[in-house]
Formats: structure tokens, sequence, C-alpha cells
């Protein structure tokens, strides 16, 4: 485990979370995510030397926590600024508790995103290690 590059790619996360928060809007925040996925898998590949799956997934992880409290602890401006996402709360198990909410999906996103990230990371190795 690359311990020290899983802390530094998950800056990518830090800078999101706030961008997120009021910047970036839902509706593009996918290719940054995209850009940024294929970044760290390449930078793992390149830096680590074994578990480049679980590296990656280590990452989101972490982006997860990032990400996770950054729109809790800003949940009134993040929710003025995504009405989608606001109105998809209400729509959820437990409405009345949106920050709660924000916890489970936020972590069921960060496994998700981890398994897309490892998969990345992986395959970033095999593609760079043909050469």
């Amino acid at each position: 485990m690359n311990w020290k590059l899983v802390f530094q790619l998950s800056f990518f996360g830090l800078v999101m979370a706030f961008a997120t928060i009021s910047l970036i809007p839902s509706k593009i925040e996918l290719l940054f995510w995209l850009l940024i996925f294929i970044i760290c898998a390449f930078l793992i590949a390149k830096n680590c030397s074994e578990k480049y799956f679980f590296n990656g997934f280590l990452v989101s992880l972490v982006n997860c926590v990032w990400i996770t409290s950054a729109h809790i602890i800003f949940f009134s401006t993040y929710i003025f600024h995504h009405s989608q996402e606001a109105a998809m709360i209400l729509k959820m198990p437990m409405p009345d508790y949106p920050r709660l909410m924000m916890l489970f999906t936020g972590s069921l996103i960060g496994i998700l995103s981890g398994l897309i990230l490892g998969l990345f990371s992986f395959i970033a190795f095999k593609i760079l290690t043909k050469e």
C-alpha cells in the first residue's frame, strides 16, 4: 500500500468537496470526476508496485470522507445550489433527516466510485506495462 500517494491523491476529492458545494453544477461534475479518475489511475499505476486496485479503491474512500463531510457541514449552501439533489432528498427514505441521508448516500457512492477507480488503476497498470 502506498499510503502517502493515497492521501496525496485524495486532495483531488478535498478540492472537489468544496468546488461542488457552490461552484461546479451537478450537470458537469461527472466530467471533472472522469478527468480526476484518469489522472489518479495513471499516477497509481506509475507510483505503486502492487495492489493497484486497492490503492485506487482507498483513494475514493478517502475522497468520500472529504466530500460527504463538506456537503454535510455546508448543507444549506450545497442544497441552495443543487435544487435537483434537494428534490431527490425529499423522495428518499427519512426526508426529515437529509444530512443522515447524505451520509448513507455519500458512503455508497464512495464505495461504488472506489470500485471504478480501482478498476481504472488496474487497467492503467496493464496498459502502462504493455510498453
